[in-house]
């Protein structure tokens, strides 16, 4: 068991303690442990078990409890609370915005024992009866509730991504590879995926018998020409089986909708008998047009340009030169600016740009003026040591309610970077949202603005913003767009790139690493960003260590 599971079993028991109204000392001393667990930067299990009482926010009891998980990969105390607790109410956790005191007052004086009851009430308005239920949290629960509903099933793609290799080879293991072929919202980099799809050239009748095994998937649904399984993970696999040409199928399932209606329109007669290949791109040959990537097939207009010969030369994860957007040990990373660095090197980037968090996020360790002064000094340090490669001095400024950034002018002028973001009282109207942003914006300080609206994908929407106006923003006072490479961010939204590069602003593809295994989140970035067409020239972390150089000493002219 890892660091990461023992972490989340006792903050699982810490939550379900305070939905039972338990003594709020014990839960907290399980919460602060599950804290501390998180950021240790060495397993437990290789840890002498003597040493663990000792570990910062651990203690003698919490130490029993991580060996007995250890020992065992359970943990009874939490397998009792699970057994008392109402699955409907355990499940409510998963609603943002209710934590362990407000689902207490659901279960306990609501009488609520499930998400669907919980979603009724509101629609009846019962909330605002009980005490902390006032109508905008009624609203909020709702709100979320139905948020929770429309996404279950739902995976980000870099889950898919993990696990694809594996479903890929087990199909091409049972029916060959010349008959499986990767299609729909996977092959097309969707940001969010609720089927993975494969064209699979057998019948029903030759299919469903080799998925009998010791431990089958469940199979949901059926007809001539699809069968729809769902997997031990929870995920949804949908087989387009029967005979025809395997690259023509593969190139009707892939989608998008708008893109295939479109083809289908400007060629009605179709090309059934074309030839077979390793994807679907003799459809394109037998048109007479550019092959247009998956990828891009979400993108409006997109046949137009491939018919002009004119479709973009799409970013690649080997054009990224640097990492932007990493947090150390300084504020809430896992790891020292120098392991980050080394990790870079190692990796064959040219530079990395800290940019711990701000003063006023206290929550993440934010660096007071004077811990800025410091890092400072020890990345000059560093940089004498690692030339030529380079640390640049960079912060994620929080975003203030009235849009200022929270340190003083002359402080953020000694950063070679800023990174502007929001990251307090989310939820706003646009009006509120877009004062806030276009103020930031203006700031000459403010090099990238970052994570856009705030969104966490398949957990929270972004608050409302105007993005056309927010780029023209960003064209005029030469800010940079951030595209936050975290898989739960993927955020500014790639359906916005292509009005950005018209507008001739700069977009970032950053990872927003909180430890080394961070930086691998790069490459979502770039899958995601390639759906919006975005090309290197574009992209601030594809420039060398000499022209990112020179881009920051031009910006800090212009400021």
């Amino acid at each position: 068991m890892d660091n990461y599971a023992i972490a989340d079993n006792l903050s699982l028991l810490a939550k379900l303690m305070d939905i039972h109204g338990e003594n709020s000392f014990k839960s907290r001393s399980y919460a602060a442990a599950a804290f501390q667990i998180e950021k240790l930067p060495v397993p437990l299990r290789d840890t002498p078990r003597d040493e663990l009482p000792r570990i910062r926010g651990i203690g003698e009891s919490v130490a029993r409890k991580i060996t007995e998980m250890l020992d065992t990969g359970e943990l009874q105390l939490l397998k009792e609370y699970l057994v008392k607790t109402p699955a409907g109410v355990a499940e409510m956790l998963n609603i943002k915005g209710l934590g362990p005191k407000k689902i207490h007052t659901i279960w306990k004086e609501m009488e609520l024992e499930s998400v669907g009851e919980l979603l009724y009430a509101c629609e009846e308005n019962r909330l605002t009866l009980f005490r902390g239920f006032g109508e905008k949290t009624q609203q909020n629960v709702r709100e979320a509730i139905e948020f929770y509903l429309q996404h279950q099933g739902s995976f980000l793609y870099a889950q898919v991504h993990e696990v694809f290799p594996q479903v890929q080879s087990y199909l091409e293991k049972l029916f060959g590879r010349e008959k499986v072929r990767v299609t729909g919202a996977y092959r097309r980099q969707a940001l969010t995926i609720g089927e993975i799809e494969f064209v699979v050239a057998e019948p029903n009748d030759v299919i469903k018998p080799k998925f009998l095994s010791a431990h089958p998937p469940e199979l949901l649904a059926e007809d001539k020409d699809n069968l729809l399984y769902r997997l031990k993970n929870g995920l949804k696999l949908l087989l387009h089986t029967g005979s025809g040409n395997i690259s023509t199928r593969q190139f009707q399932t892939t989608g998008g909708r708008e893109f295939i209606s479109d083809f289908q329109e400007r060629f009605p007669a179709g090309f059934p008998d074309i030839e077979v290949r390793d994807d679907d791109s003799a459809v394109f040959d037998a048109a007479g047009i550019s092959f247009v990537p998956p990828c891009l097939r979400d993108l409006t207009g997109i046949l137009d340009r491939a018919q002009r010969d004119e479709l973009p030369q799409l970013i690649r994860p080997s054009d990224i030169k640097g990492i932007i957007h990493s947090h150390s040990n300084w504020s809430d990373g896992v790891n020292s600016i120098e392991e980050m660095a080394k990790e870079c090197i190692r990796r064959g980037y040219e530079y990395l740009v800290i940019s711990d968090h701000s003063k006023t996020a206290a929550y993440a360790n934010g660096l007071s003026e004077e811990r800025v002064r410091e890092q400072h000094r020890y990345i000059d340090q560093l940089n004498s040591e690692l030339k030529p490669f380079r640390i640049f001095k960079s912060i994620e400024s929080d975003i203030l309610n009235d849009g200022s950034l929270d340190y003083p002018d002359e402080m953020l002028a000694a950063f070679d970077m800023v990174i502007a973001s929001v990251h307090s009282n989310l939820r706003m109207p646009e009006e509120k949202a877009m004062a806030r942003l276009l103020k930031a914006i203006d700031n000459r300080h403010t090099t990238i603005l970052g994570h856009m609206t705030g969104r966490l994908l398949l957990t929270r929407n972004g608050y409302p913003v105007d993005h056309r106006r927010i780029i023209d923003a960003c064209a005029q006072q030469n800010v940079v767009i951030e595209i936050n490479a975290h898989p739960r961010r993927l955020d500014m939204d790639w359906s916005w790139i292509g009005y950005a590069m018209e507008r001739g602003v700069l977009l970032s593809i950053d990872p927003d690493a909180h430890e080394l295994a961070g930086f691998d989140d790069v490459q979502y970035g770039v899958f995601a960003a390639q759906k919006g067409g975005l090309t290197s020239a574009f992209n601030v972390s594809s420039f060398t260590l000499a022209e990112l150089e020179a881009f920051l000493e031009n910006q800090k002219r212009k400021s």
